[in-house]
């Protein structure tokens, strides 16, 4: 029993993935996407990033070649841009993906163990890759928690915490809207007032993600190296041709 409530390496990229999908989907295909079926599919997507984050961290303690790391992850980035504005929408994602969003984290990783006066580091980290952070998918709370899985040593409170650090610091960023002169967007999905409750669930798979990664047996599990860089993109790409099919992409997010 306890074995079957435990997840190698492998088992928890599947699960992110097809969480991932599922997520992907509700946002993509709004329009026909019962609400019934759109809350938990939108909620367990929340999974997808905090897991895929820690093993990003994996990823840069193991790999080879920085270099090479952040250059594949650039390019499949770059495969997937035009998908990612058709599925996502320039009225609900920020401009660039979650690949890039990696790459810059993985800089992050990089600079914070080139720089030894931690005050530099976090001036940097404030003044110029929080506000860079800001037209990545995922913004400063998903860098904030690839910094939180490297930086946290306790090994239990690390799987746990980078999590629930997110989930708060998404609720402050949410609160920009309450500043005077910033007002809520008047089109797109997110202005939908349907879609913000189901949004809202995506809290639910991020805190699920730390019981997940708690549970995380330290075994690498099968190989699947190249699985996400070919879903990733390719997932979008369907997801894009079949919005395009059922006329369901609001080509007036791009100024059409």
């Amino acid at each position: 029993m306890k074995n079957i409530l435990r997840f190698d390496a492998y088992q928890l990229k599947w699960i992110a993935i097809i969480a991932m999908i599922l997520n992907h989907i509700v946002i993509a295909w709004w329009a026909i996407v019962p609400t019934s079926l759109a809350f938990p599919m939108y909620a367990v997507g929340g999974l997808t990033f905090p897991i895929m984050a820690f093993f990003v961290v994996e990823g840069y303690k193991h790999t080879s070649s920085l270099k090479r790391y952040v250059v594949r992850i650039l390019i499949v980035g770059l495969i997937a841009l035009p998908f990612h504005f058709l599925t996502l929408g320039l009225a609900l994602a920020p401009a660039l993906n979650i690949m890039f969003t990696i790459a810059l984290s993985l800089g992050v990783l990089a600079m914070y163990d080139k720089i030894k006066y931690r005050a530099i580091f976090w001036i940097i980290f404030i003044l110029l890759i929080i506000p860079i952070s800001l037209i990545f998918e995922w913004s400063f709370p998903g860098v904030v928690m690839v910094l939180l899985f490297y930086i946290i040593k306790n090994e239990k409170v690390r799987r746990i915490l980078p999590p629930i650090i997110a989930v708060l610091l998404s609720a402050v960023s949410s609160l920009i809207y309450l500043i005077p002169g910033m007002d809520m967007p008047e089109e797109g999905l997110i202005a939908d007032p349907t879609f913000a409750l189901v949004s809202a669930t995506f809290i639910i798979g991020m805190l699920l993600a730390s019981v997940l990664l708690a549970r995380f047996n330290g075994e690498r599990g099968k190989k699947m190296k190249w699985v996400f860089y070919i879903i990733y993109p390719a997932h979008l790409a369907v997801l894009a041709i079949v919005a395009l099919v059922l006329g369901l992409v609001d080509f007036s997010m791009f100024g059409v």
